[in-house]
């Protein structure tokens, strides 16, 4: 499942997926009753563009969660939404004044099977991606 739809990450994502044969559902923000479509899902790619946006309450236990999203929380409102009591996230608040945080809420990675973080989860692999293939397009440019 993708939540999102944008031209940039949400459709590209969901088209990958469909050219391996996987079954796609795409959801978005305005979706009648996402939570309970979210909860179907075996496999969630974040994709919305909204801190936080998905819940504990939107996911089904044991279910893999991708976030691609990359959110800045600049409050103390925002901050203690979702990571009062984290010593090494206020440490970063307090250093910065800000915290980046993905579209899936933190606490939703406590039920999931696996998930990937942000920061630190799907961004190092895009960066790894595009050098390969700055490398690749060199190499075919040159003809090796």
């Amino acid at each position: 499942m993708v939540v999102g739809r944008s031209d940039i990450v949400g459709k590209p994502v969901a088209m990958l997926l469909l050219h391996q044969n996987a079954t796609v559902t795409i959801c978005h923000s305005k979706t009648r009753d996402l939570p309970a479509i979210t909860r179907q899902a075996d496999i969630l790619v974040a994709a919305i563009g909204r801190a936080g946006f998905i819940t504990p309450e939107m996911i089904k236990p044991g279910a893999t969660l991708i976030d691609v999203g990359m959110n800045r929380l600049n409050t103390r409102e925002e901050f203690d939404r979702f990571f009062k009591g984290n010593a090494k996230r206020e440490a970063a608040f307090a250093k910065g004044g800000s915290v980046v945080i993905g579209d899936i809420d933190p606490k939703a990675f406590e039920i999931s099977g696996a998930y990937t973080p942000v920061p630190g989860g799907v961004g190092p692999l895009t960066i790894a991606m595009l050098m390969a293939n700055t490398v690749r397009a060199a190499k075919m440019r040159r003809g090796l």
